[in-house]
């Protein structure tokens, strides 16, 4: 266990903190709330979202169980493929225990209520991202660092080929 430890941890926190923020929005704020943070840039407000990113599939009949699917074995490859990382290499478990969290993070919100809580609200004046959540942010995070490590060991492969 102590070769997964990065990975558990991150996982650990990343899945309780976004767990606990939508616990903290869904209680504290009305459906369509919004309170500013930083005038003109971010704000807190509170949207169910039943589809993927920027609302894509939500009006599907399919939606529900196609996410929930997706979730699992996201959430179950990622089990697998932790296995096959060497323990020293950080950076990916860290990168994985963020994907992994995201998955559960969202899978919970579609199974406990059939739709995902975002309130994450970036942007500039009128012009806005979507609204995301915890979660979201894990899976984006992890993503960049899986590819950033990715990027970097074939930079350093391609070293190694040129030396020989």
């Amino acid at each position: 266990m102590h070769r997964y430890r990065i990975f558990a941890l991150v996982a650990s926190c990343s899945l309780l903190l976004d767990q606990l923020s939508k616990i903290y929005i869904d209680h504290n704020f009305e459906l369509s709330q919004s309170k500013r943070i930083i005038s003109n840039f971010f704000h807190l407000t509170y949207v169910r979202n039943p589809g993927a990113a920027f609302g894509i599939l939500s009006d599907s009949s399919i939606r529900l169980p196609f996410f929930i699917t997706i979730s699992v074995l996201a959430a179950l490859g990622i089990l697998w493929f932790i296995r096959r990382i060497p323990s020293e290499k950080h950076w990916q478990h860290l990168a994985l225990g963020l994907i992994f969290s995201g998955a559960l993070g969202n899978l919970i919100d579609r199974i406990r209520l059939g739709e995902v809580i975002d309130f994450l609200d970036v942007h500039w004046y009128n012009y806005h991202w979507p609204a995301f959540n915890v979660a979201d942010s894990a899976i984006c995070v992890g993503v960049t660092i899986l590819f950033f490590c990715s990027w970097h060991e074939e930079k350093l492969k391609k070293r190694k080929t040129s030396k020989v």
